[in-house]
Parts: C-alpha cells; sequence; structure tokens
C-alpha cells in the first residue's frame, strides 16, 4: 500500500479544517504554502511544513 503525505490545516491555524493529501510530496507541501499564503496570508517554507505539519499516514 502507498504512503500518502498529510497536511492537516488545523496543525498551524486552529479555525481552519482544510486538509491536503497526496501520494506526491512535494505535491503535498506546494498545496498547503498555497492554501497557507492565500487562504491564512501566511507565508511557510517546504522546510516548515515538512518539520512540523507534514504526516505520513
Amino acid at each position: 500500500m502507498a504512503k500518502a503525505h498529510k497536511l492537516d490545516c488545523e496543525s498551524a491555524a486552529a479555525d481552519c479544517r482544510f486538509i491536503i493529501q497526496s501520494e506526491d510530496e512535494e505535491e503535498a507541501v506546494e498545496l498547503a504554502k498555497k492554501h497557507m499564503a492565500d487562504v491564512h496570508g501566511q507565508e511557510y517554507t517546504a522546510e516548515e511544513l515538512q518539520e512540523e505539519h507534514l504526516q505520513v499516514v
């Protein structure tokens, strides 16, 4: 079974329940960066998202 990379926005922004999940880690991180910038006005680096919020499920 393939592993998926999951980023749960609620871990970064308590008022948001947006979840990104993809088998492609780069895609998940890029989508999370875009969501955080567009919706929350916060800039995250790929490294910050990977280290602090990325889960492998």
